[in-house]
């Protein structure tokens, strides 16, 4: 600190010398002037530099201190127990047990964003349609997939905010919230409008909601993402790779590939039952062979509009961009 000031004290010195010289230019011979021009100059150019190595260390102090600080208070807060649930563990305890343990779904690989992704397609199911029972009074599918409680919708979300998020999952809250504010947003427009692209209809439309982004997007829910970024980072990615740390080697490579190849085959599926459906509903289901008299007999108008429950078709697709 004592060296910092006397820095300090030595340049204002050294400035006041240069400014009284420079108001004096006109004393000066052609010599002395150009001699004064060249130290300022060079003056400035160290001063800039060390303007430069500055910035870069105040910001590598401001980077390992939140990073310490967050470590800090997420051992502190698993340590605790929210009424008698144990708390999630740290992250940075969870990232301790991954680099000790030769496991399949260590750090952020292929499996642990499959894993991820199916924990997401199923709790954001479960989440939603317990919502819609303690809101509307009454039980209604929430399902985004012909077969199993699944959504690609939250799966996709899931892994994209572990994805986005894993780089600051040992950093503060604010991190993570505007990174989960970020992702979430994009991920439901991209979402909305694909469906809306592919098969002329709409899950939810937020055109009555202030603030709203073509009816895909609002502030109001950008926040609730944002929200759930920090959630999720901190509450339930630790609990989530923690139980994917118990799962054999052998038993979890194979249960993710099965689980992964149903899915594709159930996420190809049900684009096929929605893209039959939305042409039978516009009265424009000409095509008509081996696939399409199946896609009729076994996905009729009933069964998938109790399984989409929210799905609604338009009659253009001229706006859905």
């Amino acid at each position: 600190m004592k060296n910092s000031l006397l820095n300090q004290e030595r340049i204002e010195s050294r400035l006041n010398e240069f400014y009284n010289a420079l108001a004096n230019v006109e004393t000066m011979s052609p010599k002395e002037v150009d001699k004064l021009y060249a130290d300022i100059q060079t003056t400035v150019d160290k001063l800039k530099a060390s303007e430069e190595k500055a910035q870069e260390w105040s910001h590598f102090l401001h980077e390992v201190t939140d990073e310490l600080e967050a470590k800090l208070n997420d051992t502190r807060k698993s340590k605790k127990k929210f009424f008698l649930i144990p708390r999630a563990p740290a992250n940075n305890t969870i990232d301790v047990e991954e680099n000790l343990a030769d496991h399949f779904a260590r750090g952020m690989n292929l499996y642990k964003i499959c894993i991820i992704f199916f924990m997401g397609s199923f709790a954001g199911v479960v989440i939603e349609t317990l919502w819609c029972i303690v809101s509307n009074g009454y039980y209604e599918s929430r399902q985004g997939l012909v077969y199993g409680p699944f959504s690609p919708l939250y799966g996709a979300g899931a892994a994209l905010l572990t994805l986005v998020l894993y780089k600051y999952r040992n950093r503060s809250a604010s991190y993570s919230f505007w990174g989960g504010f970020i992702a979430g947003t994009i991920v439901e427009y991209i979402a909305s409008l694909i469906q809306e692209t592919l098969f002329n209809s709409t899950s939810w439309d937020y055109s009555n909601i202030p603030l709203n982004i073509n009816g895909r997007v609002c502030l109001l829910y950008s926040v609730f993402w944002g929200a759930l970024g920090v959630f999720w980072i901190k509450s339930v990615y630790p609990r989530v790779s923690k139980v994917t740390l118990r799962i054999p080697n052998h038993i979890g490579k194979i249960m993710t590939w099965v689980v992964t190849i149903f899915l594709v085959i159930d996420m190809a599926v049900s684009g096929l039952a929605v893209w039959r459906w939305g042409e039978r509903v516009k009265g424009t289901a000409t095509m008509d062979n081996a696939l399409t008299r199946f896609l009729d007999e076994h996905y009729t108008d009933e069964r998938l509009g109790r399984i989409f429950a929210n799905m609604e078709f338009k009659e253009t697709s001229d706006e859905a961009l």
